[in-house]
């Protein structure tokens, strides 16, 4: 059973490998990382300079209690990747690799779009993530949309069966945990859903099938 699986997986990583879509989307999902840290990094250096990113009120978040658990959702979106990845081997999804990478990369490109376009300071009672991955950022500002959340609902529409409950439970306990230790505001963790289901809509009326 086990060497089956590993010939499964060798013969779907050949042929991913073999696909030139998969190193066209590839490249564009790394420019893509690169680009959500330059935005990053240009609201950085908007406070270094003086500048003070705007801190809104919130309805939501005003109206109830603060818990540091702000290492919940670093946890939790590694969880769901490994989960999606998971999913993606057992059903031997490897053709469709180039579209996930295609569909992540669509979403980094808005975000660093956005947080540029309207640079809003972290929630009030923020104080950075206290996990190990500091927020996978260089430096945690730019706030809409909730990449946590995006990506989180990604692999949630992105998947099917048992695996796809799973991973809609992680998209719950993603935007619980952001509310409650103020790791984004109520529209930044809504807006992340809405964008990452116009995102995959739109990709895969327009571009799947190529």
């Amino acid at each position: 059973m086990k060497t089956d699986i590993t010939s499964e997986l060798k013969i779907g990583l050949s042929i991913l490998f073999k696909n030139k879509y998969f190193y066209i989307c590839l490249a564009l999902f790394i420019l893509s990382l690169l680009a959500n840290s330059a935005a990053q990094t240009y609201l950085y250096s908007l406070q270094k300079e003086g500048q003070t990113l705007p801190v809104l009120s919130d309805l939501i978040l005003d109206n109830i209690p603060y818990y540091n658990i702000s290492w919940l959702y670093d946890a939790l979106t590694i969880a769901s990747f490994l989960l999606f990845l998971f999913y993606v081997c057992k059903n031997s999804k490897y053709d469709e690799v180039p579209f996930y990478l295609f569909i992540f990369s669509l979403f980094y490109f808005l975000r660093s779009i956005f947080i540029v376009l309207t640079p809003i300071g972290n929630p009030a009672d923020f104080f950075g993530t206290n996990g190990p991955f500091k927020g996978f950022a260089r430096y945690e500002l730019g706030v809409y949309p909730s990449g946590h959340t995006g990506f989180a609902f990604l692999y949630f529409i992105l998947s099917n069966g048992k695996i796809r409950i799973l991973l809609g439970l992680i998209v719950l306990l993603v935007i619980l945990s952001l509310f409650l230790s103020r790791g984004h505001y109520s529209i930044d963790i809504l807006s992340g859903m809405l964008f990452a289901y116009a995102i995959y809509s739109f990709g895969k009326k327009h571009f799947k099938k190529r």
